[in-house]
């Protein structure tokens, strides 16, 4: 009894009723296709589709049509080959041209991240470049005045040995005189004695 009455309800309720379960198809992008009252051409047009509108298929083909509500809720039948369940560029352009435009803010953000990054980067080479040529200028000074303490040096212990040897000589001299000079006589004791 149960399966009877389950039947009478399935075949009795509006197909409305189970459209909203049935998957959701497009109509090609390419096509503008009539809505027949049945399964084929000779049967009455009761509307249009146009291509790229979305519509829900029914459970329902014979030959080559296929049973739809189409998207202002109208039933009817159309070509099976004019059914695709991709989304249509209609549906789909909305989305593409938001990511594109996304995607030009974001090549934007990156070229401004560029130009500033080569901006920086130049003028990093410029204070590099700065900044070499300053330690080369103390690099040379220091080098300058290190050769100048160097030759001070060398200066003073030049006139240290000048002024050690001109010491010796003078002491030599001295020695060599005093060898030479006449020693006063001794006096002898006797004479006063």
């Amino acid at each position: 009894m149960l399966r009877v009455l389950s039947i009478l309800i399935f075949l009795l309720a509006p197909s409305g009723v189970f459209a909203a379960q049935a998957p959701t198809r497009f109509i090609s992008d390419d096509v503008f296709t009539y809505i027949h009252g049945g399964p084929g051409t000779e049967f009455r047009i009761i509307g249009s589709v146009e291509a790229g509108q979305p519509i829900t298929l029914l459970d329902k083909t014979e030959g080559d049509f296929t049973q739809i509500i189409d998207h202002k809720g109208r039933e009817g039948w159309i070509l099976t080959s004019l059914v695709s369940d991709q989304p249509s560029f209609r549906e789909r352009f909305p989305e593409m041209e938001a990511q594109l435009k996304q995607a030009n803010e974001q090549l934007n953000n990156i070229t401004q991240n560029t130009d500033n990054t080569e901006e920086s980067l130049t003028l990093s080479n410029e204070k590099v470049t700065e900044l070499k040529a300053a330690l080369a200028k103390v690099i040379k000074e220091r080098d300058e005045v290190k050769s100048q303490v160097e030759q001070a040096a060398n200066n003073q212990r030049y006139e240290m040995w000048q002024q050690g040897g001109l010491i010796a000589g003078i002491g030599a001299l001295i020695g060599i005189l005093l060898v030479y000079l006449p020693r006063p006589q001794s006096r002898k004791k006797s004479r006063w004695m």
